[in-house]
């Protein structure tokens, strides 16, 4: 709960939010930060701290707006859920019960509080605050590809994985556009629920105004622009993002690897399932990664597929494998191998969860004179050579069937990326156009004379 001067409301609103009830089995814990008010709030706010022991009450020295207040709450927070709750008694906490539902039943990982959407009762708006909400969202909608009917909606309730993995960068309102965006981009399940609404006029203390509202349309088009998803720290993972939004060059390691792919799949190391999405049209696909985000994350984009199968598996793991309780004819390990310390013993663990005639299905990257700083950013260990990758594959006991080059096309930007510029992260216009001339490089990528960026193995 961000506050700044709400001196005559906040006292009334936290009660309504620690009376508020909720739904069997869940904890509530009230975190609110005094945005340096200067009318009182933060006395009021310590004195109501001191007596319930479900606040936390944090401060800013300067008033540093919505989003910062925020930012501050999220990376405080111990919950499994996050709701946003403004101190001005617009929002009606009695709506919590109907804004945690569709997460708690597994639907959704993020829930919208519409002002817009049809209740018994709502209280006539300002007209001209309405018709810039509706414009405001629109054009969000237009960016972000939702058909959400209140972008600028304050209840927000998301599942906290999501949240705090985000970097939050809007200090004032504009966090309303900035979440969704990122949101989107996270591929989020997104609801909207109507809730109850009792709106103040300017006169009543309302804060936000015309000129958030022009910044708006500036920070929706701004973080379609960019991806900005991931903290400082997470290198890796925002490169994996910025490859899921690479459709067509996956597509075409789909269709490479796609012909051994048989009809009971295990995939290690899946991501945010970039390739699973379009190889799991099979038999009985389990999907499986090391990190409990990604597992998360699989889990619920992958929620309403019978076929499917989400796993915690440590390639480097024996018990993990058998543990699976399922027999699979091909495992797929696509740009995994190369980051564990123990590549061998994942490949005898490779070679347990086969059937005796299942095949193995490996890419990794290639050519140690590539690895450079795109490499270290993603926690590669090594990179292959073939001659020493196919000797590991017999010492675990597989017959290598084949092997070839893939996306030699790239060898060069990644050579001159990562060894002579020494750049982590790979640009984000140099991703967007190799990415539409996919069409292009895999008709020519054959006939090219150097080695492919990555080697695949069929054994």
């Amino acid at each position: 709960m961000p506050a700044y001067n709400e001196r005559y409301f906040v006292r009334e609103c936290v009660r309504r939010v620690l009376a508020a009830e909720l739904p069997p089995g869940l904890e509530r814990e009230l975190i609110i930060v005094d945005d340096a008010s200067t009318d009182g709030t933060g006395e009021i706010l310590a004195e109501i701290a001191g007596q319930e022991g479900a606040i936390r009450l944090l401060r800013h020295e300067r008033n540093q707006g919505k989003g910062a207040s925020i930012r501050t709450a999220v990376a405080a927070a111990d919950g499994d859920i996050l709701l946003i709750q403004d101190a001005d008694l617009e929002y009606d906490p009695r709506d919590y019960k109907a804004l945690l539902a569709p997460i708690l039943d597994g639907e959704a990982d993020a829930v919208y509080g519409s002002r817009f959407m049809v209740t018994d009762r709502r209280r006539a708006l300002l007209f001209w605050h309405t018709v810039a909400n509706r414009a405001i969202t629109m054009v969000s909608n237009i960016f972000t590809n939702l058909n959400l009917t209140d972008m600028e909606t304050c209840y927000k309730t998301v599942r906290a994985p999501f949240l705090k993995n985000l970097p939050i960068r809007c200090d004032r309102f504009g966090i309303e556009p900035e979440l969704t965006a990122k949101l989107a981009k996270q591929r989020c399940r997104i609801y909207e629920v109507p809730i109850r609404y009792a709106g103040r006029t300017y006169d009543e203390g309302k804060k936000i105004g015309t000129w958030d509202g022009i910044k708006a349309f500036w920070i929706i088009l701004w973080f379609w622009l960019i991806d900005d998803l991931y903290g400082e720290d997470e290198a890796g993972r925002a490169i994996l993002g910025q490859l899921s939004y690479a459709p067509h060059f996956n597509q075409w390691m789909a269709e490479t690897v796609s012909p051994w792919v048989g009809h009971r799949v295990l995939e290690i190391g899946a991501g945010i399932g970039s390739l699973t999405a379009r190889l799991c049209r099979r038999e009985l696909y389990v999907t499986t990664d090391a990190d409990d985000y990604y597992c998360s994350y699989l889990s619920r984009r992958f929620a309403n597929r019978p076929n499917m199968l989400v796993r915690r598996v440590d390639a480097t793991r024996a018990e993990d494998f058998r543990g699976l309780g399922v027999t699979v004819d091909t495992l797929l390990c696509l740009n995994v191998l190369e980051h564990l310390d123990d590549d061998e013993g994942a490949l005898r663990n490779f070679h347990s969860a086969l059937e005796p005639a299942g095949r193995l299905v490996l890419l990794v990257p290639q050519c140690r004179w590539l690895y450079g700083a795109v490499d270290e950013a993603l926690g590669h260990r090594r990179r292959y050579h073939p001659e020493g990758i196919c000797a590991s594959l017999r010492k675990a006991g597989f017959d290598v069937e084949t092997s070839f080059s893939f996306n030699r096309v790239s060898t060069p930007a990644w050579f001159v990326n990562g060894r002579l510029l020494r750049r982590p992260t790979l640009g984000a216009v140099e991703r967007k156009v190799f990415n539409s001339l996919v069409w292009l490089f895999k008709r020519i990528d054959p006939l090219l004379p150097w080695p492919g960026q990555s080697l695949i193995v069929i054994a």
